[in-house]
């Protein structure tokens, strides 16, 4: 008689739980990537419509403003032409519980409105943008010269 050689049922205990602590030790770091990723897609995007602002305040040779909402930052023309539709060019969405917070250091009142400049030549009011949200929160310091962002702090939750 010829005996049938299969795992004991302590084996198999011994396993799952080696599984499970394997497991528990990665959920972590995965969390941390998933952060991360929501983190840089909130920058992109709004460094996305910064650039639509400052492309079409170039190409079409007039002053444009990101303009901040209670949910939403959007684009627009300064000013709007008489037959033009008075809808946003581009907008960028924030998500439940994240915030963007604009903040104009060369403004000559205190508090100024929530809206960020593009002259027609491409060039921008100075601004430092940060946001806040579930994934964590980055700080970018915008350049008036060229309107680009220099990364001043960007940290997951």
């Amino acid at each position: 008689m010829q005996r049938c050689r299969a795992f004991t049922l302590v084996e198999i205990i011994i396993a799952v739980a080696i599984s499970v602590i394997i497991l528990a030790l990665a959920v972590p770091s995965l969390t941390g990537v998933w952060a991360d990723r929501q983190l840089r897609k909130s920058l992109d995007g709004f460094n996305n419509l910064v650039r639509e602002a400052q492309e079409r305040s170039i190409t079409e040779h007039r002053a444009y403003l990101l303009v901040w909402g209670d949910n939403t930052v959007f684009v627009q023309p300064e000013v709007f032409g008489k037959d033009e539709d008075k809808n946003a060019v581009a907008t960028f969405e924030l998500e439940k519980g994240t915030a963007l917070t604009l903040t104009l250091p060369a403004a000559l009142s205190g508090k100024p409105p929530g809206q960020w400049i593009f002259w027609p030549t491409g060039t921008c009011e100075p601004a430092v943008v940060e946001f806040n949200g579930g994934a964590g929160n980055w700080v970018e310091n915008f350049s008036p010269l060229t309107a680009r962002g220099e990364l001043a702090k960007y940290a997951t939750k």
